[in-house]
């Protein structure tokens, strides 16, 4: 029994003498070599007398048998230096995992790319064998782009980019689509670098929108506009534009920062609006095609690529505030006048009214200065009546216009819209587009024919009494169609007589013109007047021959004589 305690003593001693010559170590990755091939099993001899058995699956990839063979050296992973049955306890895949790690931690470190095998499906993703280490792939890092069918992309080696790793966890995330992000962000930078403005280069249309077209010009997305499109003006890209169709187009502009690069199909056409001036000269008629209405006026194309404005006060010559699409409609040929053209800022203005006979004019050729015409009153101003004539035109009735006596402001006062009138035309300014109308010229001037009546100052007048105020009398000149006002102290040269209610309504009395003012158009009579040119008569005529008469006998004579006349 001694002698077996001893042998085990002695054993143990050599074999801890060999392990500190050695660099095996539990817990390491050494070198073998493989002595034999035993089913699915390799048979390897790591040293120290020891063998250890490591299923053939361990040496191979990721779902793909081994091809392993007596004789080759592989490196293992020993876990333990004997076991129950006095083996080694080996493991290829963790001492491919060991091996992995350190070469992972340096690349993630470094931020360098690591070269993998999808190999697996999981829930959320894919496994991906990175040399021996095992890596999770999220589907969202799979491709740039969803992909369906990843397939194709299922045992071949490629490139990862290491997102995140836990050692102590045993986990790492990789992302596939980094790494195309990178690349394709190369590729786009080396295309973009390539492009030169004005170059014509070809794409295909990948994507429409409300503003334009997306065209891939091979791995770089360029805009093309929609005003870029074609010369003519399109509403949307998709008149002339399907997703998938290959267009030839010129480059723009090019961002080197953005790589923005705008692009352009028109710039590849002639462009229309050279020699423009020619083509359109001024005053001249064509017909167009309505393309877009605003609120300030109407586009009308004239030829493919060429528009012109017709601005809302160019359309009618009498509707001044309709909107646009009153007059014309979307799509309606038109005939227009050039107005003016503008080269440098690519407009034309054009004029629908002009195509069409100055009411005005028409108006004046048709009813001239005097002429006697009737329109409905279509509104009431401050300033006078507006009334509408023929032609779809009005005409102004002026407030010294309506009436040859009473105030403007008070004659108005008895008409209203509606009301059908008869007015002579005064005056017609046809390029302020006026028309000035009188109705009280539908009479004649009552001091023209007072005038002609030897109504003028210094003459006696019978008046009639029309109205008695505490100033005075309103009268009525007999024989003509003038009213006066005769004030208190033209009633009388004797103050005690001078009261106006002294008269009655309808009373007549004679009295002296003191005022008569065509231009001013005013009219002054008086009693008072008229008593002292009798009296200054008088006395020139009956005072002369007898000197000591008195005022009163001078009177009585003339009065007599006046009767007995």
């Amino acid at each position: 029994m001694e002698n077996m305690n001893a042998a085990a003593e002695d054993f143990a001693a050599l074999l801890e003498e060999s392990f500190a010559t050695s660099d095996v170590y539990e817990g390491t990755v050494v070198k073998g070599t493989v002595v034999a091939i035993e089913k699915d099993l390799a048979v390897i001899d790591v040293g120290l007398k020891v063998e250890g058995r490591v299923p053939l699956k361990e040496f191979g990839a990721k779902g793909r048998d081994s091809d392993m063979s007596v004789g080759d050296e592989v490196e293992v992973y020993l876990e333990r230096v004997e076991n129950a049955l006095g083996e080694a306890v080996l493991s290829r895949d963790k001492a491919r995992r060991e091996e992995s790690w350190i070469r992972l931690e340096a690349a993630f470190e470094a931020g360098e790319k690591v070269t993998g095998q999808i190999f697996n499906q999981v829930k959320g993703g894919f496994t991906v064998d990175l040399d021996g280490a095992v890596a999770f792939l999220p589907r969202s890092q799979v491709d740039i782009r969803p992909v369906r069918d990843v397939t194709p992309l299922m045992h071949n080696a490629q490139p990862f980019q290491i997102l995140k790793m836990d050692k102590r966890r045993g986990n790492i995330v990789v992302s596939r689509r980094t790494v195309l992000e990178e690349t394709r962000a190369e590729q786009r930078s080396e295309l973009v670098q390539s492009l030169e403005e004005g170059q014509t280069v070809e794409g295909v249309v990948k994507n429409i929108t409300d503003y334009g077209a997306f065209v891939d010009l091979g791995g770089i997305d360029g805009l093309l506009h929609v005003t870029d499109i074609a010369w003519r003006r399109i509403n949307h890209p998709s008149e002339v534009l399907t997703i998938g169709q290959t267009v030839k187009v010129q480059v723009i502009r090019v961002n080197q920062e953005t790589h923005r690069i705008s692009l352009g199909m028109k710039q590849l056409e002639t462009d229309p609006w050279e020699g423009i001036d020619a083509k359109y000269p001024l005053n001249a008629k064509f017909s167009g095609r309505v393309t877009n209405i605003t609120d300030y006026g109407a586009f009308v194309e004239l030829e493919p690529g060429i528009e012109g404005l017709i601005h809302v006060s160019e359309m009618s010559w009498t509707k001044k505030n309709v909107h646009p699409g009153k007059i014309v409609s979307t799509s309606q040929e038109v005939e227009v006048v050039i107005l003016e053209v503008d080269a440098a800022k690519r407009r034309i203005s054009l004029g629908l009214k002009q195509t069409l006979q100055n009411p005005w004019e028409a108006f004046a050729e048709k009813f001239p200065v005097n002429s006697e015409v009737e329109g409905e009153v279509k509104n009431k101003t401050e300033f006078g009546l507006f009334i509408g004539l023929e032609g779809d035109v009005d005409g102004m009735v002026h407030l010294s216009d309506l009436d040859w006596n009473r105030p403007g402001e008070q004659v108005i006062e008895e008409y209203k819209k509606g009301d059908v009138v008869k007015a002579i035309v005064l005056d017609v300014d046809v390029e302020k587009e006026r028309i000035s109308l009188g109705i009280k010229q539908l009479g004649s001037d009552p001091f023209e024919s007072a005038a002609a009546g030897d109504v003028r100052k210094g003459a006696v007048v019978n008046c009639e009494v029309l109205e008695i105020k505490d100033g005075g009398l309103e009268v009525k000149i007999a024989d003509s169609d003038l009213t006066a006002f005769v004030r208190r102290a033209d009633l009388s040269r004797e103050r005690h007589e001078q009261d106006p209610t002294r008269f009655n309504v309808g009373d007549t009395f004679e009295a002296r013109v003191t005022q008569f003012d065509k231009k001013t158009r005013r009219v002054g009579v008086s009693i008072k007047a008229l008593e002292i040119a009798e009296e200054k008569e008088a006395v020139a005529q009956y005072g002369s021959s007898d000197a000591s008469s008195s005022l009163g006998d001078i009177l009585a004579a003339a009065m007599k004589a006046r009767e007995e006349d």
